[in-house]
């Protein structure tokens, strides 16, 4: 809708002004973009009081969104106290596989207290299915469910696992983005164009820190962990954001 609109103001062709959103849409492809997405069920059609038409996010669409990872409900959940934990021993010459895999467990947000040992809170079936395919050779790939049996803490472990010294450090460089966004109203093409800008600029900033987030269950976060704040800053601004994108009307820009 933003593009749409920038497109009116920068270019009052007589087709622009009097073409409705899905013409505009159709002729730059964005309509097969929105037919797609509501395909995948990431979005839905719907029509206000004034019989205009709407588009939301599907709940499956809000997660994917946030980077296929639902913050609240990854903070949220119950942890049953038994940590999974992935050991592998590859040979040099499998140097490729090995740092495949290692790439691939820290994506999942598993932690390392070793390079070969990596450990996670969470369930690792989908792992066991993917790594293993068949029967397990215990000697190069071993699965395992534990419990600290030497006086060893889940905090010990968690400290050990991840870095959260760095982890607040990205966040700390993501809140700096996530404070730079536009204040004004929007009653030109150029503040337009700035927030649009500033939108992705953030969202890449999001999906970055999100990557390096374990998202642990909140009875193992340590106490000086600062995702949980950002992230209710990252509501609140993303409000304000919004009521911003509603205040920027083609009748508004075009009487500026």
């Amino acid at each position: 809708m933003l593009c749409w609109t920038c497109e009116i103001l920068t270019r009052p062709t007589f087709r622009n002004l009097s073409d409705s959103f899905e013409s505009w849409a159709y002729r730059n492809g964005f309509l097969r973009q929105l037919h797609r997405l509501e395909k995948q069920q990431l979005i839905e059609r719907q029509s206000n009081d004034g019989g205009e038409r709407v588009f939301r996010l599907t709940q499956a669409g809000r997660i994917r969104a946030l980077g296929d990872r639902d913050p609240e409900a990854s903070w949220n959940r119950t942890w049953d106290g038994r940590w999974r934990l992935i050991l592998f021993d590859l040979p040099e010459s499998c140097r490729a596989k090995r740092n495949q895999l290692r790439r691939y467990l820290r994506s999942r947000g598993f932690g390392y207290l070793q390079n070969s040992v990596w450990v996670t809170a969470d369930s690792i079936d989908e792992q066991r299915s993917l790594l293993a395919g068949g029967p397990v050779n215990v000697e190069s790939l071993l699965f395992l469910e534990a419990r600290p049996a030497a006086g060893e803490t889940d905090a010990e472990i968690v400290a050990g696992a991840w870095d959260f010294r760095e982890l607040n450090r990205r966040y700390s460089e993501y809140r700096k983005v996530l404070h730079q966004r536009p204040r004004r109203c929007l009653p030109n093409t150029a503040d337009a164009k700035t927030l649009h800008q500033w939108l992705r600029g953030e969202r890449d900033a999001w999906l970055t820190v999100m990557s390096c987030d374990p998202l642990l269950p909140a009875t193992l976060l340590p106490p000086d962990y600062v995702g949980r704040s950002i992230w209710r800053e990252r509501l609140a601004i993303m409000t304000e954001v919004g009521k911003l994108m509603r205040s920027f009307s083609i009748k508004q820009a075009m009487d500026n």
